[in-house]
């Protein structure tokens, strides 16, 4: 279950809205197939594994870190799969929430005489399947707030400079986290002030992340956005106040165009993930800015916080990375648990999960 869930990892950001699935098939203690979802959700993890253990696979037992679907789709149901393959015992990680599955896998795979063990490293597979069961469950993606700060949490000096707080192994290990997310946003005063690229850079990924900027009036440079459509797609998440001329402009180059509920101030942030989730979306990597990184904490939507700091202090007068939370009590305060720390060149990378 330990492979079939490394295997499993590689298909972050690679696979939505499908599961990140990895499946190992062992026979008489020698493993004879290895799967996992492949990029745009398909072929199934299970799939591919069958395919490679081909006749090894009667008489074995497939570990599959997510329960087999059970439905038919796009494509055949796993279980099917499995059980027409002459697997006898199967052990998953997870019960599938998903209401076409929920169980109804395992019943399938038992109901044809297979014998199947449930809860198999279920801690470690719900941390991988964090986005998939975020979008099953609550209708909205994981999201990860990066912040690459001084050692005083500052983003910037007074005047606005900024590049580079970090040095080039912790630059690179952003590129590396934007791969396995499936979407990379920002809020609109970001966009305005870089006009970022959002793209993955120093390698080529399996796919590109989509770029997601939220912005309620679409006031947006038209420069290295909006010239790169052939890179990355673009979501631009608006208001209803967002003009038509911007909209057709937009819209016109190949962006696509969510209207979602403004609120005080900007856009409605419970609203915005709800709108990305029904979208396909499971993992979204937010790098900001400040006040748009504010309004998602302080609506209780960030789930992991991914911090890289730096040996530099740049005072009171820096610009803060965060905008007011407004909070009157210290039992306010978001908490987060520390699950990962790094150092690249000098750099610190610590990554906090909300309990």
């Amino acid at each position: 279950m330990a492979l079939a869930l490394t295997l499993a990892g590689r298909g972050l950001g690679n696979v939505w809205p499908n599961p990140a699935v990895g499946c190992v098939i062992v026979n008489q203690g020698r493993i004879v197939g290895r799967g996992w979802t492949q990029p745009g959700g398909r072929p199934h993890a299970e799939r591919r594994a069958l395919d490679q253990a081909g006749a090894a696979a009667r008489g074995a037992t497939a570990y599959v870190t997510l329960e087999p679907c059970a439905h038919h789709g796009k494509t055949p149901p796993c279980s099917e799969a499995l059980i027409g393959a002459g697997v006898t015992r199967v052990v998953t990680a997870l019960t599938d929430p998903d209401p076409r599955v929920a169980g109804r896998g395992h019943a399938m795979l038992r109901a044809a005489g297979v014998a199947v063990d449930e809860g198999v490293m279920e801690a470690e597979a719900r941390a991988l399947q964090a986005g998939f069961l975020s979008r099953i469950t609550q209708g909205r993606p994981w999201l990860a707030l990066k912040l690459a700060t001084s050692f005083d949490g500052r983003i910037a000096l007074s005047n606005g400079q900024s590049q580079w707080i970090t040095g080039p192994a912790a630059r690179a290990r952003v590129h590396a986290l934007r791969a396995r997310f499936d979407a990379v946003m920002v809020g609109g005063g970001t966009a305005r002030a870089d006009d970022p690229l959002l793209t993955v850079r120093g390698f080529t990924p399996l796919r590109q992340p989509v770029r997601v900027v939220a912005s309620g009036a679409l006031d947006l440079p038209r420069e290295r956005l909006a010239g790169s459509l052939d890179q990355a797609p673009l979501w631009l998440v608006h208001g209803p106040q967002a003009p038509a001329e911007a909209r057709a402009f937009w819209s016109g180059i190949g962006a696509e165009l969510m209207e979602i509920p403004a609120s005080d101030p900007g856009l409605d942030p419970q609203a915005l993930l709800q709108a990305l989730g029904a979208a396909g979306l499971t993992r979204v990597f937010c790098e900001g800015g400040g006040q748009f990184a504010a309004s998602l904490m302080r609506a209780g939507l960030v789930d992991e916080l991914i911090g890289f700091t730096a040996g530099v202090v740049l005072g009171g007068d820096g610009r803060a990375a965060l905008g007011a939370l407004e909070l009157e009590q210290l039992t306010e305060a978001p908490r987060y648990r520390l699950s990962e720390t790094q150092v690249l060149d000098g750099d610190i990378l610590h990554r906090w999960r909300r309990d």
